[in-house]
């Protein structure tokens, strides 16, 4: 999976999204991170079509729903959001939240679409250590991702951690904290040192942390600049610096107060 995509949340305007990810796919964007309840699957199979990259060198990834959770269900769901896409098949398949009482039977159902190879890579999405302990308890092939919220004010190391032992890799959603920390003083010092923006150099504390990142935007030229994060690194004190702006402040709901 490529470190780097481009998230796809609230993108409603359909030429608009459809645009947003021709022009990121064009600037390099190897992933776009979709879900059923984004309503844009089928912008995001438009848009891979009506690029000038192959679907082959792509990676996709979606998500099913709260409401669509349970064996049976996420075989539906699941089959809804290829013909949306378009494709006969998906690079990465999550289960978006752990509805209790259902996550463990949509992960098995997720399990066997990547048996029956309808999917390359599993995981989940927002679980919390317990939600992947009951999972890790009966899975036969582990969550290979599980994708949380996650920015310098929501660091989530213990989470990190028990994900890191279990060879479960993390992509981060929300990872510029909506926006919060672009007038942040201390970031602004670090961007100033490196002649960069302070989205770009949170962009690349996610990644010198060995974290997948999808930053979201429709504008051509934030798409472009947080692409452009390979050509600096942030020395270990400034990355220690970015860590001690944790504050554990969610700008999503967190996982075990979630409903359907």
């Amino acid at each position: 999976m490529p470190r780097f995509g481009l998230g796809v949340y609230k993108m409603t305007d359909k030429e608009e999204a459809v645009k947003a990810m021709i022009n990121a796919i064009g600037e390099g964007y190897k992933a776009i991170d979709t879900a059923t309840i984004y309503d844009n699957e089928a912008e995001v199979g438009e848009a891979v079509r009506n690029s000038v990259v192959k679907r082959e060198d792509l990676f996709i990834t979606s998500k099913v729903w709260n409401t669509d959770q349970g064996y049976d269900e996420t075989l539906r769901a699941f089959e809804a959001s290829l013909k949306r896409l378009g494709f006969d098949y998906l690079d990465l398949y999550l289960t978006h939240w752990a509805i209790e009482g259902k996550y463990v039977d949509t992960y098995r159902a997720i399990q066997r679409l990547y048996d029956e190879k309808l999917i390359c890579s599993i995981g989940v999405s927002n679980h919390q250590e317990h939600h992947l302990e009951k999972i890790l308890a009966t899975a036969n092939t582990k969550p290979m991702v599980n994708q949380i919220e996650l920015h310098p004010q929501l660091t989530q190391v213990p989470l990190r951690n028990y994900c890191d032992a279990n060879d479960i890799a993390i992509t981060s959603w929300s990872p510029l904290a909506r926006g919060r920390l672009l007038e942040d003083s201390v970031l602004s010092k670090i961007a100033e040192q490196h002649h960069k923006s302070i989205a770009q150099v949170i962009i690349r504390w996610h990644l010198q942390h060995d974290l997948m990142v999808i930053p979201k935007s429709v504008t051509p030229s934030r798409i472009k600049k947080n692409a452009q994060v390979f050509d600096f690194a942030l020395t270990q004190e400034e990355m220690v610096m970015i860590d001690g702006l944790n504050q554990d402040w969610r700008s999503g709901t967190h996982p075990d107060d979630i409903k359907v």
